[in-house]
């Protein structure tokens, strides 16, 4: 392979130059210079040095000693450096910051954020990320139903759901009916296991099976209503949609938070709100 073909990758070449500012690294038919402050000390020509090939600020290829944390092949979850007019940039650990395009991106994204990407070459033969990795995710997941899981959402739809990659890798869903609360690509959630499909995709659950949420959920209306004066304008007549919108529960899971809270004799439910038992 060419020094260009192996644009985003680690090799080992041969110091076949030294000079002021640097080594050459290569053979006789092509070299890539090695800046000076990355030069192994004692290192001369004709020793081999571990390198990776990127592209400089004026897209010359240039190689560095350091490690990278993305290379070709890989995803990484990466943060948000800084975006400007033509996408976003993000930290990778070299000098020069990854572009992730904004073509490439599965939601507008902004300084801080960490998402989740795999790098490319473009049509100019530069380095680019992109958060389009669904292709790309693993389908033999080491997880069966119930387990719990890490992962970090990479794109959203509203008629599926969330897509998650479990571990960074694992291809998974959050279907829409279980997609409670304000969650968006990039951010990190941990998970139960609905399900392990026959080609190896998972479902998963942020909320936990009904018997086991129920007290959690009892809990949250309890404390929203505190920070209310004593009062939520929620009953089982409130449209689904609003109770899932304001408090992140479905209808059923209201229900059954509302009734755990009645039987400890806790809230009284009254024509068109419920509030915390005067004792």
């Amino acid at each position: 392979m060419t020094l260009a073909e192996n644009l985003g990758r680690r090799v080992t070449l041969m110091i076949v130059k030294q000079v002021e500012f640097g080594v050459y690294l290569g053979n006789s038919q092509e070299k890539v210079l090695l800046p000076k402050r990355e030069v192994p000390k004692g290192a001369e020509p004709g020793d081999p040095v571990d390198v990776f090939l990127y592209k400089d600020s004026s897209d010359r290829l240039i190689a560095t000693t350091r490690e990278p944390k993305i290379k070709l092949g890989e995803l990484k979850a990466l943060h948000v450096a800084d975006a400007g007019k033509i996408g976003a940039f993000l930290e990778w650990g070299l000098p020069k910051d990854l572009l992730l395009p904004f073509k490439e991106q599965t939601m507008k994204v902004k300084k801080g954020d960490e998402v989740l990407v795999s790098l490319y070459i473009d049509k100019s033969n530069r380095l680019c990320a992109t958060m389009k990795i669904y292709e790309l995710l693993r389908q033999d997941p080491p997880y069966q139903k119930d387990d719990h899981v890490d992962g970090i959402i990479y794109d959203t739809s509203e008629n599926y759901g969330l897509f998650v990659a479990v571990d960074d890798c694992y291809s998974a869903l959050i279907p829409k009916r279980e997609a409670f609360g304000d969650l968006k690509a990039g951010d990190r959630v941990h998970a139960r296991v609905l399900r392990v499909r026959e080609d190896g995709k998972m479902d998963l659950a942020v909320r936990e099976k009904a018997f086991v949420q129920m007290e959690a959920d009892a809990q949250m209306l309890l404390k929203k209503m505190q920070e209310n004066d004593g009062r939520l304008p929620f009953t089982d007549k409130t449209d689904p949609e609003q109770i899932k919108k304001e408090l992140g529960l479905s209808k059923n899971a209201f229900k059954r938070a509302v009734g755990r809270l009645l039987k400890e004799g806790k809230v009284e439910i009254c024509e068109n709100f419920i509030e915390i038992r005067k004792r």
